[in-house]
């Protein structure tokens, strides 16, 4: 099976063109963060990539550096290529634990180091390459890149994922969680111990204007992002936290727990690899537990999966350091 993505997206298999011309504000700015600012459909790294690809130009020539700086007056041209074909090939050696399973959904036990689904720089060895190895439907309502997939988990947080297996299915989970009617509960190990034994975090949330890859808290112009949390065990220089986020914003925990001066233990885009403190090679977030009501039956559904053993590991090294 085959399906089109790229590190950079365009329509019909065919270049997609730009003619941009900065703008007061734009002047000083590196090529590549423009760009970005500029074609919504662009990340960061993906201008970057476009750039030493020689398929920006200014007039003429091209331009191969990304931190060309904008100087006003230029016309700039941007061509996006077309999509390269990924092979959806199933693959069995995906590992990942299927808790449960019927007809209509299955509830997976993610391990960190696994991509969801392909996209940028991940064509195989996905999440969706397992299902399609272990379970014999999948839902087409998320398009030929995501079959079954109605969420999501950040490559390196495990833990907990719902998947459906036909339209019907995917339909009604995929309102199940935008009324909010899906309970998640996270554990995050973040660095410090709070103050308070509980707390709520309501910060809104926009892509950071200048690290495309990250998102930033942003009062006025961010999205709606809400987020409880309880602490679970306190240690020396780190807590255990449980965590439920009652909006589905990307990255929200991570940069939420950020905002308030606790970053995850192990996350390096926010700040949680500090030289002091609990390390950990990837963020020590876990979907712990998950509630909905089956969308056939409406029968309520309630899981929980076990810490994966490097975050284990870590909880108990603190422990035994605890006077």
């Amino acid at each position: 099976m085959k399906a089109s993505a790229s590190n950079i997206s365009s329509a019909q298999g065919k270049n997609r063109f730009y003619t941009l011309k900065p703008e007061k504000n734009d002047l000083g700015k590196r090529l590549d963060v423009f760009l970005a600012e500029k074609i919504p459909e662009l990340t960061r790294s993906q201008a970057k990539k476009l750039i030493e690809a020689s398929l920006v130009r200014l007039e003429k020539a091209p331009l191969t550096k990304a931190k060309y700086r904008i100087k006003g007056g230029e016309k700039f041209f941007v061509s996006i290529p077309p999509p390269t074909e990924i092979d959806l090939t199933p693959e069995k050696e995906v590992p990942f634990e299927i808790i449960y399973e019927d007809e209509d959904l299955a509830v997976i036990n993610k391990p960190p180091g696994i991509v969801v689904h392909p996209a940028c720089g991940h064509t195989e060895g996905t999440l969706v390459h397992g299902l399609l190895a272990r379970l014999k439907d999948l839902s087409g309502v998320g398009g030929e890149m995501r079959p079954g997939i109605v969420h999501r988990l950040d490559k390196d947080t495990s833990g907990l994922l719902v998947v459906a297996k036909n339209d019907f299915s995917h339909l009604r989970l995929a309102e199940l969680f935008q009324k909010r009617e899906v309970k998640k509960i996270y554990l995050a190990l973040v660095h410090g111990v709070p103050k308070a034994k509980s707390g709520k975090i309501d910060r809104p949330i926009r892509r950071h204007p200048v690290h495309r890859k990250k998102m930033a808290v942003h009062s006025e112009e961010g999205r709606e992002a809400k987020t409880l949390w309880r602490l679970k065990e306190a240690f020396s220089k780190a807590a255990l936290l449980e965590v439920e986020p009652l909006t589905g914003r990307t990255h929200q925990i991570r940069v939420h727990l950020a905002s308030i001066g606790h970053p995850i233990v192990g996350d390096k885009l926010y700040g949680g690899a500090k030289p002091h403190g609990p390390k950990a090679k990837r963020q020590m977030l876990h979907a712990w537990r998950l509630k909905f009501k089956h969308p056939r039956s409406r029968e309520e559904l309630f899981f929980e999966a076990p810490l994966p053993e490097d975050f284990k590991e870590l909880l108990h090294a603190l422990r035994q350091k605890a006077p």
